[in-house]
């Protein structure tokens, strides 16, 4: 759950980048424009607005992956981590029946 929380943190600045990239504000019709001047005005903004579109997926998919190698790079931190963690219980627990046997050899060999 934590990995996605951190994914949706770091994509959230770069949404309203892309909704504002993706809605355009496209020229209005008015009387005094020639159909064919319109189009060329609309094409133009619709150009603009796919290369902002691709701009900011290209810095999302940047963004999204250095997330990703984050994560996995912690992951095997926390991999390495718990093999160290389990090594050291078992030392612990080895010690601690190493020391239940020396003290019920004591205590055997004093009851003699």
């Amino acid at each position: 759950m934590t990995a996605w929380a951190t994914l949706i943190r770091a994509a959230l600045p770069y949404v309203a980048d892309i909704a504002r990239a993706a809605i355009p504000a496209f020229t209005s019709r008015s009387g005094g424009e020639q159909p064919e001047q319109l189009v060329q005005k609309q094409i133009a903004e619709l150009q603009w607005a796919v290369t902002r579109n691709a701009e900011s997926v290209r810095v999302l998919g940047q963004q999204l992956q250095d997330t990703i190698q984050a994560i996995d790079a912690a992951a095997t931190a926390m991999e390495q981590e718990r093999r160290r963690h389990r090594r050291l219980l078992a030392m612990c627990i080895g010690l601690a029946l190493l020391s239940l046997l020396v003290s019920g050899v004591v205590a055997f060999s004093v009851l003699r």
